[in-house]
């Protein structure tokens, strides 16, 4: 809501929805770091698309690393010799 020129509340509403996030000390911390002269939440938002992207990242990497342990159990992957891991194993005791 804003207020008109002659003081009457005028509804207006933002183009896109909008969030309210919480500057606590640790959001704060990574404003002040990396922010430099953008404004606050022109930081918060790249902080998020950022944070989204390393997230995407860390789910595409296990998923990849689950594959490769599926393709190593069902014996496809011949570049791992499980009797010889077995040997040196046994050899181990």
């Amino acid at each position: 809501m804003v207020y008109h020129l002659c003081g009457t509340l005028v509804g207006m509403s933002a183009t896109t929805p909008r969030i309210q996030v919480t500057l606590d000390s640790e959001l704060a911390a990574a404003v002040a770091e990396f922010g430099g002269a953008k404004p606050r939440s022109r930081t918060v938002r790249d902080l998020a698309l950022r944070g989204a992207q390393a997230i995407r990242s860390a789910q595409d990497a296990r998923q990849e690393a689950l594959e490769f342990l599926r393709t190593l159990d069902s014996r496809e992957d011949e570049r791992f010799d499980f009797s010889v891991s077995h040997r040196l194993h046994a050899e181990r005791r």
